[in-house]
């Protein structure tokens, strides 16, 4: 069988290949490596290398300052420690330029104390098992980044994860938790929330993965379509949203590690700085033409996420900017692309 705590991509935190020796047992020594509007659009055509590398590398040994217990059962981690330097460059680097802009005010460790703690880590172990057998050997099991207010995450690790219905930011991947894989963290950043002192938290959490399924936006899904898969995702080839469904999501996530940090206000608008910089060259096409040409490629959940987007912008209820964010969202920029292009010809 293969072995479940091993990653093959992004964060693996490993200590004798056992997850409860090394979260209850030995809580100081821990090894992390890195496996590797106008109604119309247009569109134009050293040591922290290895953090970032694809490249299999690992570091390994005991912290350098020891680490303080809260009594809410977390540990907090220091500037210099290995972990928390993994996690901070993986953090930062995965904003790109927009990491210079962000500081990490501290982590801590979820220490699972106590027989509940316990109980939490081995049901992961046991469900990790489970479906590594089901995946012919491979539970996909990677690290993740949450984003919530530290009211929520604290009752996250206390409680685990609630279910209230469809997610806050517009549920449009259905009842689930939606997660950033570990190198795409910007999505999760810029949509937390921000408390009176500027911070911003966000949970590292180990996930079981399995076999995932495309999920579309619009969809009202709440577990497995079927019996083979195990999770959802936005895009097979360049994941950007992890969903768990709200029937897995305290069997199947573990959270581990919370991140402070610091960022600007204006953090919802760092997604766009690099399409801003772009002039766009291609004609316009009326939304109402583009949803149409759209509706022959996409399923009809989705088409009628896009005409109920279009209909708040008509009632001035959403701008025009974010309209045509929310369409990319949805379609992508290749199909769009393609799509505007087959217009245009077809007007000359």
């Amino acid at each position: 069988m293969a072995n479940t705590n091993e990653i093959t991509h992004g964060f693996s935190i490993l200590a004798s290949n056992n997850l409860t020796k090394h979260t209850l047992v030995s809580p100081s020594k821990q090894t992390i490596s890195f496996n590797s509007d106008v109604d119309t659009t247009h569109y134009d055509e050293d040591e922290s290398s290895s953090t970032v590398s694809d490249c299999e590398s690992s570091v390994s040994g005991p912290v350098v300052h020891p680490p303080t217990p809260f009594s809410n059962g977390l540990i907090s981690l220091q500037e210099g420690d290995k972990v928390y330097d993994l996690i901070s460059g993986r953090l930062i680097s995965g904003l790109g330029v927009l990491g210079a802009q962000a500081k990490i005010v501290s982590i801590h460790r979820n220490s699972f104390s106590g027989v509940m703690g316990q109980a939490k880590i081995q049901s992961f172990q046991i469900f990790a098992k489970a479906v590594a057998q089901k995946c012919g050997g491979d539970a996909n099991v990677k690290y993740a980044w949450y984003a919530g207010t530290k009211d929520e995450i604290c009752k996250i690790i206390e409680h685990g994860f609630g279910y209230c219905g469809k997610p806050s930011n517009n549920g449009m991947y259905g009842c689930g938790v939606y997660l950033s894989p570990d190198d795409s963290p910007l999505e999760c950043v810029k949509n937390s929330a921000i408390d009176r002192e500027g911070m911003r938290y966000l949970l590292l959490c180990r996930v079981i993965l399995g076999k995932q399924e495309v999920v579309h936006p619009g969809s009202d899904q709440y577990h497995p379509s079927t019996g083979e898969f195990e999770s959802g995702v936005d895009n097979l080839q360049v994941p950007k949203k992890y969903i768990l469904w709200s029937t897995n999501m305290n069997t199947h996530i573990l959270p581990e590690y919370i991140i402070s940090l610091k960022a600007p206000s204006s953090m919802k608008g760092f997604g766009r700085v690099q399409d801003s910089l772009r002039v766009p060259t291609s004609p316009w096409m009326p939304f109402p033409i583009l949803i149409s040409a759209l509706s022959k490629f996409l399923p009809p959940p989705t088409v009628a996420l896009m005409s109920k987007y279009y209909r708040d912008h008509k009632g001035k209820k959403v701008s025009r900017h974010e309209l045509i964010q929310r369409v990319r969202q949805i379609a992508g920029d290749q199909l769009l692309i393609a799509v505007i292009k087959s217009y245009r010809a077809k007007q000359l």
